[in-house]
């Protein structure tokens, strides 16, 4: 049994890796993301595994108040977390003279600060033996063929990966471990979003299978380490 905490789970791969989790009998999950409606429906599809739960929460990772909402929710229905994953991100895909300080600042906001405020404000509901997952990108992978238009996306991604590598030597001591998955793409709304002629060799789902079984097992094998995932470089 695994009490976990997931954020950006109202879709795509935050959705499907919510599910997979449910599937395993006994895991109690909290699912976040801004989308109340995509909440509603992950907890309407989650009814299809009735030896586990999913409760979930309308939360803003950057934006949100965590001591007096996100910390008293977990408190009531974890207690303490043993998995946490940082799906939740967002991805614009522009030219880089195009591209607003706006642009880069949200993007530095949801797909890496409200990261940090995660880890920050849940490391007293870690135990020693768990586990943070952080969801990078191939985008961010040093060495990995960069895509045009995802200068912003890429480089907040790059700053998420070099944060797992900081962090796993500062948590060490707590036994705390944490890797970050480096993503190739998956059929996602956000991807067909901002590639709509591309298709992916990956559906959401399986990547939410790999992404699920990996919060459970990962840091039995892994600690501090950026991993890629992908069948294509990006």
């Amino acid at each position: 049994m695994a009490t976990i905490i997931i954020s950006g789970a109202s879709g795509g791969l935050g959705f499907e890796t919510a599910l997979a989790l449910a599937a395993i009998p006994g895991n109690h999950i909290v699912a976040l993301a801004r989308s109340a409606d995509g909440l509603q429906r992950l907890q309407e599809a989650g009814k299809q595994y009735p030896d586990s739960s999913i409760h979930t929460l309308p939360f803003d990772i950057v934006q949100g108040d965590y001591n007096a909402v996100l910390l008293p929710f977990i408190e009531e229905k974890l207690g303490k977390a043993t998995i946490v994953i940082n799906n939740a991100g967002s991805l614009i895909n522009k030219a880089f003279t195009d591209t607003t300080a706006t642009d880069f600042h949200s993007l530095w906001q949801n797909n890496f600060l409200g990261h940090v405020y995660m880890i920050q404000h849940l490391l007293p509901k870690i135990p020693p033996g768990g586990h943070i997952v952080n969801i990078g990108s191939m985008g961010g992978f040093q060495g990995s063929v960069k895509f045009p238009g995802l200068a912003a996306y890429s480089a907040s991604k790059s700053a998420l990966h070099t944060l797992t590598e900081c962090l796993a030597m500062e948590l060490s001591g707590e036994g705390i471990k944490i890797n970050c998955l480096a993503l190739g793409s998956a059929q996602t709304e956000m991807l067909a979003k901002a590639f709509p002629q591309y298709e992916s060799p990956v559906a959401a789902d399986e990547m939410g299978k790999y992404i699920a079984d990996f919060a459970l097992t990962g840091h039995r094998f892994f600690n501090g380490k950026v991993l890629p995932v992908a069948v294509t470089t990006p």
